[in-house]
């Protein structure tokens, strides 16, 4: 059935230690088992009965012995329903909760099978063996309950449990709904539901749904819409009966959109301080700009005074991050104006690096600006002058003002690429005070991957789809021909491998793989390329202290007999590094930074060596290591081995590219999914609901 309420998760007949106290788990789960199944039968006592149809005991015994099927949320009077002295057995999922529940089912004398189905989680959730003891039970004439949606939702679809059970056995499910006039529905993802007394209880019973036992997948399908619409229909009526508004205990169906939610106490506040800090706007800009992170003479596109004319006609603004996400959207750009030749773009993005990618990469038509610091008045004078038909943000860009302001214009919102990490994630389901006004905000988010899909409907994302990340279908970065000739001509034949997109606290380890590969190949010149090309002097000062031979592109020089250490320290060179190394080290991903994209690597023909760090890309590090397509190291002796073992074996270098390349042809499409889902935004702008 599902989770009444949680407790300590230590296993049957555990003691729990409780402050001072001591207390014995069993024991609590009987006592509050039994008090819930007192405060059912107290309900079903005082409440008025309805019944449909109204003979329903008779109705169960004809179709007896059957699955009887329900909602999730829904199910805390259907044990007291009276059943015509049938036996019924009711499935209930593997979790700490199971043996409260099995307390109220004893109760009402009614036994448990436990398992359930995983839904979209991976973990064993004891389906096979439950579906085994389901099977049997039918077979000796017990009915078999169970709920037809699969923890943690979508809420109200119907999973493929229920109709295999009813294929396999032969037995009809019934679906089956209970309401109250008075109730109190909790905000969780199936809207749990504590019905209260002294009002009426309505009971409804659908028509038995068959399935063949030999049906073919879409037969089954067809069977699994009919169980869902089948519930739905029984359950509005059942409030309906009762005389109950069932909005409230209602999650929202396909293609529904709910209203935003309300800005709370901490959102207030955050806009009442940032507007209070506007006077230290220039103040924090000349700290950044001494640090190199600011462009000074396009300071007031910060402060949200435009350089730039409004283009005619429909303007998109997409906002990216960094370099990474300027990469990984700028195709998006052009798929977006091949449907619609009619689109501008402004493109905004936070740093210099990108600023300057954007410059060599957008067209003549778009325009760039650098973000507005997130304040009230900065961001309305920028959306003033703007006025975007969409606005888009990429991956885990999150500003409030620049969110409410925009909602408050009318303007669509979405989120795309979106991902999350753990952490974040922690922190936003803190303060959902926070988080439910702003994810609610967009009309549509399209995450990574169904786990981050999860985690943003969690924090309160109203429309959420997953297609895949768009940095698997962003092009190789550019390699310009006459670099890579003329650093092949200094290499002179020499072997190298490349260590891209390194953070601070690599490049030690960095320096000493090289001089355990030394030992190997005397003559290896080691390119490293900084995610931050600032930190060049630094590095290079770090690596000479180690007693290594270090030659820096910024300063024009190139690698000779004696470098052992090129430190790439330019931009947009990335690329024309790749192209000349057969193995690649990608950074981020020895320290806890979440590692960096490896299909830049791999698009060059590069085989990806990553550190244990690489959750900003999962989906794709894990194919690659899964297939064989990339090595994962944790340490500078064993990044040197991998790299030895790669230079050393050409076979096995042919054998992973081709590999990595097929984990891409895999993955890809999520450019052409986020195009078609972007474009409605535009096309029924009429449609949505926007926020007040």
């Amino acid at each position: 059935m599902g989770t009444l309420t949680n407790f300590s998760r230590n296993g049957q007949g555990a003691r729990q230690r409780v402050g001072l106290f001591s207390v014995d788990k069993a024991r609590l789960n009987r006592l509050a088992g039994r008090a819930i199944a007192h405060y059912v039968d107290f309900v079903h006592r005082t409440s008025r009965i309805v019944n449909e149809p109204s003979d329903i005991v008779s109705y169960v015994r004809l179709h007896s012995p059957f699955i009887l099927a329900m909602w999730h949320g829904q199910f805390l009077m259907l044990p007291r329903v009276e059943r015509g002295g049938l036996n019924v057995r009711s499935m209930v999922a593997r979790h700490g909760d199971a043996e409260l529940i099995g307390q109220v089912l004893d109760y009402f004398k009614m036994d448990m099978i436990r398992g359930a189905g995983a839904g979209y989680r991976r973990r064993d959730r004891g389906g096979a063996q439950a579906l085994r003891a389901a099977l049997r039970a039918l077979e000796d004439g017990d009915c078999v309950a169970m709920t037809a949606d699969v923890p943690p939702g979508p809420a109200r679809i119907a999973g493929e449990g229920i109709v295999t059970l009813a294929r396999l056995s032969g037995r009809p499910i019934i679906p089956a709904a209970v309401a109250t006039s008075r109730y109190k529905a909790f905000d969780t993802w199936s809207r749990m539901t504590l019905n209260l007394p002294f009002g009426t209880l309505a009971v409804v019973a659908g028509e038995p749904i068959h399935v063949g036992r030999h049906d073919d997948r879409e037969s089954l399908e067809r069977a699994r819409i009919r169980v869902q619409d089948g519930l739905n229909a029984v359950t509005r009526r059942a409030y309906e009966l009762a005389g109950a508004d069932p909005t409230r205990a209602t999650p929202l169906l396909p293609g529904e959109v709910a209203p935003p939610v309300q800005p709370g106490l901490s959102l207030k506040a955050y806009r009442a301080l940032t507007s209070l800090a506007r006077p230290a706007l220039p103040l924090i800009l000349d700290a950044r700009a001494r640090r190199g992170k600011e462009d000074e003479a396009r300071r007031g596109e910060r402060l949200g005074k435009p350089s730039a004319a409004r283009p005619d006609g429909c303007l998109i603004w997409i906002h990216a991050a960094s370099v990474g996400e300027t990469n990984a959207v700028l195709p998006l750009l052009k798929a977006l104006r091949a449907e619609r030749p009619d689109i501008r773009f402004l493109l905004t993005t936070g740093t210099v690096t990108s600023a300057e990618v954007a410059a060599r990469r957008l067209g003549p038509e778009d325009v760039h600006q650098f973000v507005p610091l997130d304040a009230p008045d900065v961001v309305a004078r920028f959306l003033d002058h703007w006025r975007p038909q969409l606005a888009v943000f990429t991956e885990s860009e999150i500003w409030p003002n620049l969110i409410l302001e925009s909602a408050a214009r009318g303007i669509p919102l979405a989120l795309i690429n979106a991902r999350m990490s753990n952490r974040s994630f922690d922190r936003w389901r803190k303060n959902k005070g926070m988080a439910r006004p702003l994810f609610s905000r967009f009309d549509l988010v399209i995450a990574q991957n169904g786990k981050l899909a999860r985690r943003f409907r969690e924090l309160g994302a109203r429309n959420v789809q997953f297609v895949g990340n768009l940095k698997i279908d962003a092009p190789a970065p550019e390699a310009d021909p006459g670099e890579v000739r003329r650093l092949r001509d200094a290499l002179a034949g020499r072997p190298c491998f490349i260590a891209a997109s390194t953070h601070e606290g690599e490049d030690e380890a960095i320096g000493a793989a090289h001089k355990i590969l030394k030992q190997s190949f005397p003559r290896l010149c080691t390119m490293l390329v900084p995610r931050h090309p600032e930190r060049g002097g630094a590095i290079a000062e770090l690596l000479r202290g180690e007693g290594l031979n270090v030659a820096q592109r910024s300063r024009g020089a190139l690698p000779d007999d004696a470098t052992d250490i090129y430190v790439a320290d330019t931009l947009g060179e990335l690329g024309t590094f790749y192209s000349l190394s057969p193995v690649a080290f990608v950074g981020g991903s020895l320290v806890s930074r979440g590692g960096q994209n490896p299909i830049e690597a791999i698009r060059h023909g590069a085989v990806v060596i990553t550190g244990p760090h690489w959750f900003n890309f999962g989906d794709a590090y894990s194919a690659l290591i899964r297939r064989g397509a990339a090595c994962q190291v944790a340490s500078a002796e064993e990044l040197a081995h991998a790299v030895k073992s790669l230079l050393d074996n050409e076979v096995e270098l042919v054998r992973m590219r081709t590999a990595a390349q097929a984990v891409l042809s895999d993955l890809s499409g999520a450019l052409r999914r986020t195009v078609e889902a972007l474009l409605p935004l535009l096309h029924h702008k009429e449609g949505l609901r926007r926020a007040s």
